[in-house]
């Protein structure tokens, strides 16, 4: 990724950006998450599609250089968290340099090569594959082409009955290990004290039961209503493959229904919730 290299490389060398967090290959020929310090490293750097990973996580969790900018590397589903996480006051937009990458989509399975059947569910509903909000674009796009797979999900699990779709994520949830893995790769899951985390007093069972891992699951996406990009990085970093992505799309869908909301698209635009309107709907309220 010639292109990408140079821009990092002037970046760092004028001193406009003290890091980049971008990829790099491993000696398995894997990518994974990388920061570049120097022009040498910013060799090292590439984009392809076995970049997964949304870097927007590591922005609340690295230090803010004293002098300079942080650069980042970003796909267009990144820079939605990376506008979340501006919305939400948790970083500052003149604080980034924001590498938008043209994306092709990325794989489901990190150790084989993209294919149609290898691909993420994410990338088949993309609108952002030119990433919005970027300082600097580098990459080039092919044509792929896209399906109705999620909706399809979502409205087979909707036609259910209520205790069916109870049956339906209870069966789901009793794999939870509350690893909370998911919460670690979130980019929106930056509290610095978790509730589950909490002991006085305890909201939330702390033992993988089914009463705690509905209680954990549930919390999360309510937490998450109206605010996740749908990155689907929760649930391609869960180890017992809960089908996460569909709870927290579902509750995007209502979010756009009720209150035509998208969060992540536009930095100057109010947080859902929490910004009070006089003109919301307040039918759903029991």
């Amino acid at each position: 990724m010639k292109q990408l290299i140079e821009i990092s490389k002037e970046l760092l060398r004028s001193g406009k950006a003290r890091y980049i967090i971008g990829y790099t290959e491993d000696k398995f020929h894997r990518t994974k998450p990388f920061i570049a310090h120097t022009i040498n490293d910013a060799e090292k750097l590439t984009f392809n599609q076995k970049s997964v990973h949304n870097l927007a996580v590591y922005l609340t969790r690295l230090p803010k250089p004293k002098d300079g900018k942080i650069g980042i590397v970003a796909k267009g589903c990144d820079i939605k968290a990376i506008i979340g996480l501006i919305q939400e006051n948790q970083i500052k937009r003149e604080d980034l340099i924001i590498i938008g990458m043209n994306c092709n989509g990325v794989v489901k399975d990190i150790n084989n090569d993209y294919s149609k059947e290898n691909s993420q569910m994410k990338c088949t509903v993309c609108e952002l594959r030119t990433p919005k909000h970027s300082d600097l674009n580098a990459g080039t796009l092919e044509d792929f082409a896209k399906s109705e797979m999620t909706k399809n999900i979502l409205a087979d699990i909707e036609a259910l009955s209520s205790e069916e779709r109870w049956n339906f994520w209870e069966k789901e949830f009793e794999k939870c290990i509350k690893c909370y893995a998911c919460r670690q790769a979130c980019p929106l899951c930056y509290c610095e004290q978790c509730i589950v985390e909490k002991s006085q007093p305890q909201w939330i069972d702390s033992n993988p039961t089914i009463k705690g891992n509905f209680a954990w699951n549930i919390i999360r996406a309510f937490h998450l209503s109206g605010r996740c990009i749908g990155c689907n990085e929760c649930e391609r970093a869960c180890p017992a493959n809960i089908p996460l992505s569909l709870l927290n799309r579902k509750m995007g869908m209502v979010a756009m229904k009720e209150f035509n909301y998208r969060h992540g698209m536009e930095q100057d635009q109010p947080t859902l919730i929490g910004t009070f309107n006089t003109s919301d709907k307040e039918d759903f309220i029991m």
